[in-house]
């Protein structure tokens, strides 16, 4: 499985494509926000969402059949900003399981900065 087309499938909101790459009895787990999704559902979450996006696979490690993704996720205005940790387990080429975890990406709490602790990553 190539984890890269499959997150360009993902942010193109690419129905079709996206349904490929999964078993049809895979599920999908939101944790940040308690949702458990099977695939058609995933589907339209990720694929409904309102608005145009764009991102990048920043880093991946695979152990056996379980991919870890982060992505870098925002909208084409960029007036967003999010990083998602993705546990993807991968069997005879197809999804079985994916747990995800979102985060918006922001600026550090006021006590941390005044604090001068920390420097920028990038």
């Amino acid at each position: 499985m190539d984890i890269h087309e499959f997150w360009k499938a993902v942010i193109r909101q690419d129905a079709d494509a996206v349904r490929e790459f999964f078993r049809e009895d895979a599920y999908i787990n939101w944790h940040c926000t308690n949702e458990h999704f099977n695939v058609e559902e995933f589907i339209v979450a990720n694929c409904e969402y309102p608005g145009s996006w764009n991102g990048e696979v920043e880093r991946v490690e695979k152990f056996g059949d379980l991919f870890i993704t982060v992505t870098h996720v925002y909208p084409n205005d960029r007036s967003l900003s999010f990083h998602v940790t993705s546990f993807i387990r991968v069997i005879d080429g197809k999804i079985t399981a994916l747990d995800e975890y979102w985060a918006d990406d922001g600026t550090a709490p006021d006590w941390r900065l005044d604090r001068h602790i920390g420097t920028a990553i990038k």
